[in-house]
């Protein structure tokens, strides 16, 4: 079977088939074989491993990973790829399509009784909303691998008092360890989008690397605290704690009490609610 993940591969078959690109599902297919392999290398799967496949496009992708695992379920939204993913795939045994929209599926009913690995291109104007969605939901998740826009990846890799670090980037944080995969080029796809790219592979946590009394309340005040980032967190906070309760926990930690949001870490975020409640 031709490789897909090449300019040739990928033009053959836009040209077999009525294809046309959705702006709105932000397609762009990879056709670099170099960072194909990188993805599948740094997934580490193995003939052991279910793989859960968000947006495989025309399959640039899944041919690569339906080789090295044991199963493949893809899901795909737009219904015009449906035939060519079948078509491609029809002599894989290991390989399930479901149309359906990731953000709207029950996930857990489309999984096996066991840890899974998720591998994904995922398109940039949703990137974050699919990742909670997979984090949130506490599912048998071991490892997500994905393609998302570099700024994207600059964000959830950032430290505090960072331009780039923000609310996502300790949700992120919170779930799971951050490991960066590699740069992938603006040229590496087809068609070239206006921004470059990265690889990251998301590792979840059993469980958090933090010990925090109140896990929704925690979210709630890292929301308040980055609502306005010029604010000092006891400003920011004041609609939640009283600013003495505030400025005592701050006292506490040994930080400044006009500190902002954007300077705190994860654990000083959790020690910051446990002296809150306690007190």
């Amino acid at each position: 079977m031709q490789k897909i993940a090449t300019p040739k591969g990928t033009k053959d078959i836009i040209s077999k088939y009525p294809f046309v690109f959705q702006k709105k599902f932000g397609q762009n297919f990879l056709i670099d074989p170099n960072i194909l392999d990188k993805i599948i290398t740094s997934s580490n799967i193995t003939k052991e491993d279910t793989v859960l496949e968000i947006g495989p496009g025309i399959g640039s992708m899944t041919q690569a990973i339906l080789e090295n695992a044991k199963e493949v379920i893809s899901v795909e939204i737009d219904k015009q790829l449906i035939p060519i993913l079948t078509e491609q795939f029809k002599n894989y045994d290991n390989f399930k399509l479901v149309h359906n929209d990731i953000l709207k599926v029950n996930i857990l009913d489309l999984l096996p009784n066991s840890d899974i690995k998720v591998i994904a291109n995922l398109p940039y104007y949703i990137t974050t909303p699919i990742i909670m969605k997979l984090l949130e939901e506490k599912l048998p998740i071991n490892s997500i691998t994905i393609m998302v826009q570099k700024e994207v990846a600059q964000r959830f890799m950032s430290l505090p008092n960072n331009k780039n670090y923000g609310a996502i980037t300790l949700a992120i944080n919170f779930y799971c360890d951050v490991e960066f995969i590699c740069n992938v080029p603006r040229a590496c796809f087809m068609p070239i989008p206006n921004v470059d790219s990265a690889v990251i592979k998301l590792n979840i946590y059993k469980r958090p690397p933090i010990d925090v009394s109140n896990t929704e309340l925690l979210f709630k005040i890292i929301k308040l605290a980055f609502g306005q980032r010029r604010k000092t967190l006891v400003n920011s906070l004041s609609s939640e704690f009283s600013k003495d309760k505030i400025r005592e926990a701050l006292i506490e930690m040994n930080l400044d009490i006009n500190i902002r949001g954007e300077a705190l870490s994860l654990k000083e975020y959790s020690n910051l609610i446990n002296l809150i409640e306690k007190n």
